[in-house]
């Protein structure tokens, strides 16, 4: 279920792979694990999030987010209140392109969207083959196991942020930093070597 305008993407171009919860917006923390919010009320974005995406932007890069949403799928998280955050993102980081989401529940469950569900790597491999972006030159950074698995699988260079959650990676990431202005910082300078 991706949403965006492949028309504005020149073919062959690099991406930056951007997980929501805990890397772009603020997560609901409980017991020491961050949560997606449930209602644009509750949706907020760090305070590096939009001038690290505009960064990104501005060095080349196509930004697309690629986000869990097992709730959608569970049926906890009403539709509407998805659609109002994502109008929220796009209006303050209007240089995002694309924002793949996978409601499929985990844990499990039989559903047609798990190729897509992270840590496998279908949300970016369907918006490399959607926008024909160049994946050897492309990035994910995101907050959990999760992201770093899938961008490990998808063949992207990865960046975790630690955040201090009470959870462990189980692939090494190629870089760690400790907030998305650092995650920034780090493609940056690795795209002028």
């Amino acid at each position: 279920m991706g949403v965006g305008s492949p028309s504005s993407v020149k073919p062959g171009l690099p991406a930056v792979f951007l997980d929501r919860d805990g890397t772009l917006n603020v997560p609901l923390m409980r017991d020491g694990l961050p949560f997606a919010p449930a209602t644009a009320d509750e949706f907020e974005l760090y305070p590096d999030a939009v001038a690290g995406c505009n960064a990104l932007h501005a060095a080349g890069y196509i930004l697309i987010v690629a986000t869990n949403q097992p709730e959608l799928g569970r049926g906890t998280l009403d539709p509407a209140a998805l659609a109002a955050m994502h109008a929220k993102l796009n209006t303050w980081v209007p240089v995002i392109s694309r924002i793949e989401v996978c409601p499929a529940p985990g844990r499990g469950v039989a559903h047609p969207e798990n190729r897509r569900r992270k840590p496998e790597p279908g949300m970016i491999l369907d918006a490399a083959t959607a926008l024909r972006l160049d994946l050897e030159r492309s990035w994910m950074v995101g907050d959990r196991w999760r992201d770093v698995d899938c961008g490990r699988n998808a063949g992207v260079r990865t960046i975790f942020i630690d955040r201090g959650y009470r959870e462990t990676l189980r692939q090494t990431p190629h870089f760690t930093v400790p907030d998305f202005a650092s995650a920034v910082t780090t493609i940056l300078a690795a795209n002028l070597q």
